[in-house]
């Protein structure tokens, strides 16, 4: 018997998502039609100048504009940042470096040390182990 693979499609923001793009900033043929998973490898080995402008200049999605500003999707939402933002305008936030922005820094900076503390304090007790 032969056994017949279908092809693996996802939703648009899905692949938006994986992407790391805002959907409703993509063109609508992208957002009304299914994306396959060799579409999907296709997008991110040679990127349509459409995709190559959205990753460049935004909107980006919430994901995206906290990691370039260094902070959680949290605390995205308690500096009030709820909408997408362009490059631009991640770019002068930085600049103006807000006292929010400057405090979820900060709280961004304590939660990686602690983790960083955690996964080593892990590995030590791994090792006792072994001995």
């Amino acid at each position: 018997m032969k056994s017949h693979q279908s092809t693996q499609t996802m939703k648009p923001a899905t692949a938006a998502k994986k992407l790391g793009v805002y959907l409703p900033a993509t063109p609508s043929e992208f957002q009304e039609g299914v994306v396959s998973r060799a579409e999907l490898n296709e997008l991110q080995a040679n990127p349509p100048q459409w995709l190559q402008d959205l990753r460049q200049n935004g909107p980006h999605p919430r994901p995206v504009v906290a990691a370039r500003l260094g902070i959680s999707i949290a605390g995205l939402a308690r500096g009030g940042v709820t909408e997408a933002l362009t490059t631009e305008q991640i770019e002068a936030l930085r600049e103006d470096g807000p006292e929010w922005l400057e405090k979820e820094r900060a709280t961004q900076a304590e939660v990686r040390k602690e983790a960083a503390r955690i996964k080593e304090q892990k590995q030590e007790k791994k090792q006792g182990q072994e001995s």
